[in-house]
């Protein structure tokens, strides 16, 4: 059979041409046996790929531990090493190991996380750049971080003395906090960003931001909920700077979208200057239970805040027909706990509807660049003062003689308050189990959903179970489903009258 395959084309485009003779089979043959060949070296670089990161991961391990531990002839020990476009080192525990996907306690033994590649999460995603919005600092604009809370629902991964604030929920190598001062920075600067905690976290927190000034740090003697917290930075910032327009954000929550988030900031500040408090509040995705609402009111046509509204009403959490009907309306924002005024107006506000807590937070502000005196007056007065949040004390009953507005906002948000909100941020192919580490710790078989953080480096083998939640860590296993997450504080609660501290 004639080769009717050979084109008489130029020498230097001409195809190679088989022998003499060779049949159309024999051909195909050949091209068979060519791809498969290039299966082979495929599989091949796959598989140098593979060892590639392999060593990336032993490297970056020997890099932590260098770092963490100052080994005697370590090239990292003071070399300064970080992350390119962070201002902020990634901290670490002495016994990390490669990347891991919280930032292990001291307190809590070591977790088994061999290397893996992390795939950014949904949220949080302003860890991965390097601020792209040019100058948007405000003059006068002053960052409070209120970084409270044990974070119960999220127990046992987030524990009294390591709470969720501390903890790395984006697999980035940032905690959350380190990602709400990545985040507000641009818009005031550290000299002008300030955190209040309580004294057990105030190392970590110091550890995980080398950039926070040291009189930027307030240490509250215990938790009295918000209002004493933000009440506090506001007396001490109005002392520094009567006309301080002050923001204050929780350190334990995930944003994305960073431009809409710092623009609906900027309208806020905007709007507060005029003498109100203000708040944000977020586009609502679903009918949630476990957040409040504000109900918008009418528009308050400043110029410089196109977005603004009066707040009609402040809304408690509802249950899920409520929530739905809410939504339905078009006229609810979720109430992340974002408020920004002025800081002589929040302690106008406090004066007005809650006196005593005035006086007090006046009296330690009054000392409070004096430590021994501070130290004097904070151990006389603390103790006395209402627990209670800002949102009782101040906005509802502000917000019902027209004093409280509210800027729409666009950006995704949520508070991580159990681990089936966890579960939404990670990335997973539909209907797979998210995974909160090391992948390859994790089998399931006929699986749908859920959640499992494999942080004891045991195997956990799942089959014929769907959305459960399992958080196996080395001290304490935690079984529970995605529905009943909510709930998971009243384990804690149980932990602690059964006589289990140490685990709490």
């Amino acid at each position: 059979m004639p080769n009717t395959l050979s084109l008489n084309t130029k020498p230097a485009m001409q195809a190679p041409q088989p022998p003499t003779g060779l049949g159309v089979e024999a051909m195909f043959q050949q091209i068979m046996e060519a791809v498969q060949r290039s299966h082979v070296e495929i599989a091949d670089l796959r598989q140098e790929c593979a060892d590639l990161r392999h060593s990336n991961a032993c490297l970056e391990r020997q890099v932590r531990e260098g770092l963490q531990n100052g080994h005697n002839g370590s090239p990292f020990r003071s070399s300064g090493f970080h992350t390119p476009g962070f201002t902020t080192p990634a901290p670490g525990s002495p016994q990390l190991r490669a990347k891991s996907p919280f930032l292990t306690p001291s307190s809590i033994p070591a977790l088994a996380v061999p290397p893996s590649i992390h795939v950014p999460s949904p949220l949080g995603d302003h860890s991965l750049t390097a601020f792209p919005f040019g100058i948007r600092e405000i003059p006068g604009f002053y960052v409070v971080i209120p970084a409270g809370g044990a974070g119960t629902r999220l127990w046992p991964l987030s524990r009294e003395d390591h709470p969720k604030f501390l903890l790395d929920l984006t697999l980035k190598g940032r905690s959350l906090i380190q990602a709400t001062w990545d985040r507000l920075l641009p818009l005031s600067s550290a000299s002008r960003t300030t955190i209040v905690a309580g004294p057990a976290h105030v190392k970590s927190i110091r550890e995980q931001l080398p950039e926070l000034y040291t009189h930027n740090l307030f240490t509250e003697p215990s938790a009295k909920d918000s209002m004493a917290a933000i009440g506090l930075a506001a007396a001490v910032l109005a002392k520094r700077d009567p006309e301080a327009v002050i923001g204050s954000f929780a350190a334990d929550h995930m944003i994305s979208g960073d431009d809409a988030f710092l623009s609906a900031v900027s309208e806020a500040v905007e709007v507060a200057k005029k003498d109100y408090l203000v708040t944000i509040g977020i586009a609502p995705s679903h009918p949630s239970t476990g957040f409040g609402y504000v109900r918008l009111g009418e528009k308050l046509n400043i110029k410089e805040a196109p977005n603004a509204r009066l707040v009609s009403s402040f809304k408690e959490k509802p249950d899920a027909r409520t929530a739905a009907a809410y939504i339905a309306t078009g006229s609810y924002r979720w109430n992340a706990g974002m408020f920004v005024t002025k800081a002589t107006f929040l302690m106008q506000l406090l004066k007005e509807y809650k006196t005593e807590l005035y006086d007090g937070l006046t009296k330690i502000a009054d000392v409070w660049e004096d430590e021994v005196a501070r130290q004097r007056v904070l151990s006389e007065v603390w103790p006395g003062l209402e627990k209670i949040a800002i949102d009782n004390a101040v906005a509802e009953p502000a917000a019902v003689e027209g004093r409280v507005a509210v800027v729409p906002a666009t950006f995704g948000w949520d508070d991580v308050g159990d681990f089936s909100s966890l579960a939404e941020l990670l990335p997973a192919e539909a209907n797979q189990t998210r995974v909160l580490g090391d992948h390859a710790l994790v089998l399931t078989e006929q699986v749908a959903g859920g959640i499992v953080v494999p942080g004891s480096g045991r195997l956990v083998a799942c089959l014929g179970v769907d959305d459960l939640v399992i958080v196996d860590m080395p001290d304490t296993l935690l079984v529970t489903t995605r529905a009943r997450s909510q709930e998971v504080k009243r384990l804690v609660k149980r932990c602690r009258e059964a006589g289990w501290k140490q685990l709490l």
